[in-house]
């Protein structure tokens, strides 16, 4: 059974990145071409050189959220709460992971005005219920909630700065909201897009709200159960109709362009809810889809992603789709040469684009 122990690699401090690049699209950006095996290295900007015309990129338009917000116990203490928004329901309850201890029945303030009183607990998250109006929490969390950037990264930009570079250039309002970024779309730009326009490069977008599973280490239980947290996602119609067109034009024609997932969350969208897509129908749901080797693809024909932490189960998802494509180099060897080529490492770092 494939398992997280096998998806270790070290990693020096200095090869994650603390910061994206600037401008977005200068991001550097390893090609493996798994029918060739041909490794190529060049910059996102140029993208477009590396995907076939004609072919369909698919984009996860969820929004991340300022889901971090600091209230204080009725003791005086600070606690931190990561909300998992992307969970939330918009009713008067909601799930969220405190910084240190609290129990249940504690109250938590903001400026003395209570908000929140602790309602119940299982394993590390907590149940609160809203002392005061939904909007007025919505609020309240935009005006002082803090992006949740990952624990590596230790930035000093302002929250206006990080909000704006931990967010796709083509992030969607919706009623519910991300608590972590689809970090392989950071690298887009409007330049990146008329470059793929000009080759005949389409696009099109489905939704998954990133949770707190996505980027977590695999724990025994995911593996035996052989599946991750609960996320939303949605396919629109106009998304799948394309997509069965050119699966269609594909399997009649014996030529056509590909279907590119750009990012793991994108992925296991087009993969949870491929028998829909495949009919040309819309989807609306959750997935606990748990992607690892052996996986039958149905959908994507390309990758592309980012360089990911040690035992994930976005590493398990790379591997799977390299094996897919029966890959003459694992994902070992490509992140040993993407190391060796100082590449940087994790949510702001650089991409690979696997055709």
């Amino acid at each position: 059974m494939t398992g997280p122990s096998e998806y270790h690699y070290s990693l020096a401090d200095d090869r994650i990145a603390k910061s994206p690049a600037e401008p977005r699209d200068s991001s550097r950006l390893l090609v493996y071409n798994s029918k060739t095996n041909e490794v190529v290295f060049d910059v996102f900007s140029n993208l477009s050189s590396y995907i076939p015309g004609h072919s369909l990129l698919i984009l996860n338009d969820t929004k991340v959220a300022p889901a971090r917000l600091e209230l204080k116990k009725e003791t005086g203490g600070a606690v931190r709460i990561l909300f998992l928004l992307n969970e939330w329901d918009g009713n008067d309850e909601i799930q969220g992971l405190p910084d240190r201890k609290i129990e249940v029945g504690n109250r938590l303030f903001l400026d003395k005005k209570e908000v929140l009183e602790v309602v119940s607990q299982k394993n590390e998250e907590f149940t609160f219920k809203l002392l005061i109006p939904v909007d007025e929490f919505r609020a309240i969390s935009n005006e002082f909630g803090r992006t949740p950037l990952p624990p590596y990264i230790k930035s000093d930009l302002p929250e206006e700065e990080v909000r704006k570079k931990y967010q796709t250039v083509f992030a969607h309002e919706a009623d519910k909201a991300s608590v972590a970024a689809p970090t392989a779309s950071l690298h887009f730009t409007e330049n990146v897009f008329k470059s793929l326009d000009a080759k005949g490069v389409d696009r099109a977008y489905v939704t998954l709200h990133v949770g707190r599973g996505t980027f977590s280490p695999v724990n025994e239980e995911a593996v035996n159960s052989n599946k991750l947290h609960s996320e939303p996602i949605h396919v629109p119609i106009e998304t799948s109709q394309v997509i069965k067109k050119i699966k269609g034009e594909r399997m009649g024609m014996g030529k056509g362009g590909i279907v590119i997932a750009a990012g793991t969350t994108a992925l296991r969208t087009l993969e949870s809810a491929a028998e829909s897509i495949l009919k040309g129908e819309s989807y609306d749901g959750e997935t606990s889809i748990f992607i690892k080797p052996p996986f039958d693809f149905k959908v994507a024909d390309g990758l592309i992603t980012n360089f990911h932490l040690p035992g994930t189960s976005l590493l398990m998802l790379v591997d799977a789709f390299l094996q897919s494509k029966d890959a003459k180099r694992s994902w070992k060897e490509l992140y040993e040469i993407a190391i060796k080529e100082k590449f940087r490492f994790y949510s702001f770092g650089d991409a690979m684009l696997i055709i």
